[in-house]
């Protein structure tokens, strides 16, 4: 059997002022008529029934996602804490163990990507599902159209072609967010690819790798399975869980990674600057939405759903006016968004958060 895992518990800081505490990325229609999160679960409808499609979230933010799409209600977990990736992958394991059995395959995506190609996109979790059943932690790689410094990398190994796979490799080494040289040189060697946060698996190999290498992780996931769905003891066991990624805990570890290569037309929407590359722009290369008067300004960012922007002779800027705050930083800068974030919990700002 075949499900999809989305991780919908992510802040989304880095879309500040528009994306808050208890309106995360995920919830919000920065792209499209519809939020991230909907859009994610209208591509599975393809491939995976609503019953076969779990949605993991911060218990906080349950609500809030059950406004905006249409699953069973048992299909919804919430995190009584947030403990990164590993945790929230893990407990969506612990829940298809018990329905399903340990053979069971899933892919786990993020809530809020943007995908161009449908159809190449369900093949390419198709293709990684075949893999998945021969033992492999298999990722989707994407290839490089530019020197990018926000994502994550992974270097190709050899081919499984003695597996009778074409297209798909073991993945040498994972490397984190490079600086704009070593992008650079990654994308000129052709041997690199962005690690897109797309994963499939099965269920007992995905335990098995946590159990070797995030063994603390492992024991608490253990206690609660014993836990049998007691929200007190399992908040308990929660709490003290390690925070970490699966990519920085199991996947830079394990030595049976695979990657198959996705060309879907695929971004993280990672920042402001994200939507110049996905949303219509003027002749001047300027991104427009909402209520925005720009004069001799060019390749910037103007969004506003909280009243007028009036731009003149920006050059490369992202302006957000949304929620009664106003972000304004050059288009380089986008990616550094979440530190005035953390400096607004400094001064105690919190009605921005």
């Amino acid at each position: 059997m075949f499900y999809a895992v989305v991780l919908a518990g992510g802040s989304g800081t880095r879309f500040w002022p528009k994306s808050r505490k208890d309106q995360p990325k995920q919830l919000l229609d920065i792209i499209g008529t519809s939020p991230l999160i909907a859009q994610t679960l209208e591509r599975l409808e393809g491939l995976f029934t609503r019953e076969r499609v779990l949605v993991v979230t911060q218990a906080r933010q349950l609500e809030g996602v059950r406004r905006h799409i249409d699953l069973p209600e048992e299909n919804l977990l919430g995190e009584p804490y947030s403990r990164n990736t590993a945790a929230a992958i893990g407990l969506a394991a612990l829940e298809l163990k018990r329905r399903e059995g340990e053979e069971a395959v899933f892919a786990v995506l993020p809530s809020d990507h943007y995908i161009d190609d449908l159809d190449a996109f369900l093949k390419t979790l198709l293709l990684a599902k075949e893999v998945a059943r021969m033992g492999f932690l298999v990722t989707i790689g994407i290839r490089p159209r530019y020197p990018e410094t926000g994502y994550g990398y992974l270097e190709l190994g050899e081919p499984l072609l003695d597996l009778g796979f074409q297209g798909i490799y073991h993945v040498k080494r994972f490397v984190e967010k490079p600086d704009l040289p070593t992008a650079a040189r990654y994308v000129e060697q052709g041997t690199f690819l962005w690690n897109s946060g797309t994963f499939v698996w099965q269920v007992q190999t995905l335990l098995e790798a946590i159990a070797r290498h995030l063994p603390d992780l492992h024991r608490g996931l253990q206690r609660i399975e014993q836990a049998d769905h007691d929200p007190d003891e399992i908040e308990r066991i929660y709490k003290d869980l390690p925070d970490i990624s699966i990519d920085y805990g199991v996947m830079e570890k394990a030595d049976n990674c695979a990657v198959v290569i996705g060309d879907y037309g695929w971004s993280d929407v990672g920042s402001w600057s994200a939507l110049a590359e996905l949303l219509e722009k003027d002749e001047r290369g300027n991104v427009r939405r909402g209520e925005v008067v720009a004069v001799d300004c060019s390749n910037s960012v103007l969004y506003s759903d909280d009243g007028l922007i009036g731009a003149l002779g920006l050059r490369d800027m992202v302006v957000v006016y949304s929620g009664g705050a106003v972000l304004v930083c050059p288009v380089e800068r986008s990616q550094d968004v979440r530190k005035v974030v953390e400096k607004l919990k400094e001064l105690g700002k919190e009605r921005y958060l």
